[in-house]
């Protein structure tokens, strides 16, 4: 099933962020939290998270990826 895969790849590009991916159709959804994320502009974050995903977003089983990418402090608030 390519949400296992998509999760797979998640947690192996975030390693210790907090990760939650779910598809409706091509169309997947993504919650992850992660010092990784410190810093950054929110493009950045979703370029990072594309970059990840680009395999599937190109061979179109993905369509559309909404994102939800947090810092620990940020999650808390």
């Amino acid at each position: 099933m390519l949400i296992d895969a998509i999760k797979s790849r998640l947690s192996s590009e975030f390693p210790g962020c907090d990760i939650e991916a779910q598809a409706d159709g091509n169309h997947c959804h993504v919650h992850i939290v992660g010092d990784v994320f410190e810093g950054l502009r929110s493009v950045k974050r979703q370029q990072m998270v594309y970059a990840a995903l680009n395999e599937w977003i190109a061979d179109g089983s993905v369509h559309a990826v909404h994102m939800n990418l947090q810092t620990p402090a940020e999650a808390r608030a």
